[in-house]
C-alpha cells in the first residue's frame, strides 16, 4: 500500500489544538549556524558558501524535504586585510589545534552581511524564505568576541490544493483559501565565541503571520509562530590536533514541546571530522565531513528514526557543500566556527 502524510499533515495543520507552521529541522546546523543565528553573517575572513539538501523519513510519501543555499561575508578593510587572527598564505595554524587555541585574539571590529534562501516542502505545502542578513562583531576582550546580527525578508508560501482530497469539496473553510501568500520575515540573534566555545540566541520568525484561510474566525487558522533557539559548545583537546567538541541545541516552538539537541563532534587537525547527535524523542544521527581543499568542503548525515514514524520511515539523509571563497589565507576548515 502507498505509504502518505498527506493527509496527516492536513489534519495537523488545521486543527485547533496544533496551528503552528514550523521552520525545517537541520542535523548538519553546527556546521553552517549562519541558518539559525544572522549574527554568524560575516565571522570567517572569507565569502562562506554552504548549499544544502534534507530528505526526512525517507520511504513516506509527501515527508518533508528541505533545500538551502546560504551566502554571508565580512566588511571591513582591516578585518579582510588582516585581523588579529589572520593567516599566513600558506594556511599557517590548523584551526582545531591546541596553538591555534593558545594563541587566538579576538577579530578586529568588522560588518557581516549574508543571504539565505530556505525552500521547505511537506506533503502540498511549501514554504520558501527569502532572507538578508547584518551582523556587527566586535572584540570584548582579547579573546571574546561578540556579534549581533539581524535577518530580513521574505516568507512565500503555497498550498497546492491538487494534492488535497476532501470529503466536501464545497465545504466553505476551502473556498476560503488563499493558497499562494507572500508574508514578511524577521528574525534576530546574538552570537559570543571565543578560540575555543560559543554560546549564541536567536529568535525566527518573529512577526506571527495568519495563513491560507482568509475568513474572520481563526477557528482553524494555520499560523507562523516564533522559533526561539539556544545553542552552545565547547573544544576538548585530545591530542594537539585531535579535538573533541560537544555541543548542545535547545528550541522552543510554542505550541510545540521544548526539544533538544544534543551533539558530539571528533576532528582530526583541519582535514576530517566525525560525529554524532541525539535529538529527544525522534533520532540519532551520525555525520561524517571531510575539507578537500581550502576551497571546497562536504558533510553528510543520516539519521535513525526512534519515534512512532520508524516503522515506515527509512531514516533522513542530508548532505551539505561548502565553498570558501576569496580565501586568501588558504584555509581548508573554518577559524572562528567549529
Amino acid at each position: 500500500m502507498k505509504r502518505t502524510l498527506y493527509t496527516i499533515i492536513f489534519f495537523v495543520a488545521w486543527v485547533p489544538f496544533v496551528k503552528a507552521q514550523q521552520r525545517p529541522q537541520y542535523t548538519q546546523y553546527i556546521f553552517n549556524n549562519y541558518l539559525l543565528n544572522p549574527a554568524l553573517s560575516g565571522i570567517e575572513n572569507y565569502t562562506d558558501v554552504k548549499a544544502g539538501y534534507r530528505s526526512q523519513w525517507t520511504g513516506l510519501e509527501g515527508a518533508p524535504v528541505t533545500g538551502y543555499l546560504s551566502i554571508n561575508a565580512p566588511i571591513g578593510k582591516n578585518f579582510i586585510q588582516g585581523d588579529a587572527t589572520a593567516f599566513p598564505a600558506s594556511g599557517g595554524l590548523n584551526p582545531s589545534s591546541r596553538l591555534y587555541t593558545q594563541q587566538y585574539q579576538a577579530a578586529e571590529p568588522h560588518h557581516g552581511i549574508g543571504l539565505t534562501i530556505v525552500s521547505d516542502k511537506t506533503g502540498p505545502i511549501t514554504q520558501t524564505n527569502i532572507d538578508a542578513t547584518y551582523a556587527y562583531h566586535l572584540g570584548l576582550t582579547e579573546r571574546l568576541n561578540l556579534a549581533v546580527g539581524v535577518s530580513a525578508g521574505f516568507s512565500h508560501n503555497v498550498l497546492n490544493m491538487s494534492q488535497i482530497t476532501t470529503a466536501d469539496p464545497s465545504d466553505p473553510i476551502f473556498n476560503n483559501l488563499d493558497n499562494n501568500q507572500w508574508k514578511p520575515d524577521l528574525g534576530i540573534g546574538v552570537w559570543a565565541y571565543a578560540s575555543d566555545y560559543f554560546i549564541g540566541v536567536s529568535a525566527q520568525q518573529i512577526l506571527p503571520q495568519n495563513l491560507y484561510i482568509t475568513s474572520k474566525t481563526n477557528a482553524y487558522q494555520n499560523k507562523t509562530v516564533p522559533h526561539y533557539f539556544l545553542t552552545g559548545g565547547f573544544k576538548v583537546f585530545l591530542s594537539d590536533d585531535v579535538t573533541l567538541i560537544p555541543s548542545v541545541l535547545f528550541k522552543y516552538i510554542k505550541p510545540v514541546p521544548t526539544t533538544y539537541d544534543i551533539n558530539m563532534k571528533l576532528s582530526f587537525q583541519d582535514k576530517l571530522w566525525i560525529g554524532g547527535s541525539y535529538r529527544h524523542n525522534d533520532s540519532y544521527a551520525a555525520l561524517v565531513g571531510i575539507n578537500i581543499s581550502s576551497f571546497v568542503n562536504l558533510g553528510y548525515s543520516y539519521d535513525f528514526t526512534t519515534s512512532a514514524l520508524n516503522t515506515v520511515s527509512n531514516g533522513t539523509h542530508e548532505i551539505v557543500i561548502g565553498i570558501l571563497l576569496n580565501n586568501r589565507y588558504k584555509v581548508s576548515s573554518a577559524q572562528h566556527t567549529f
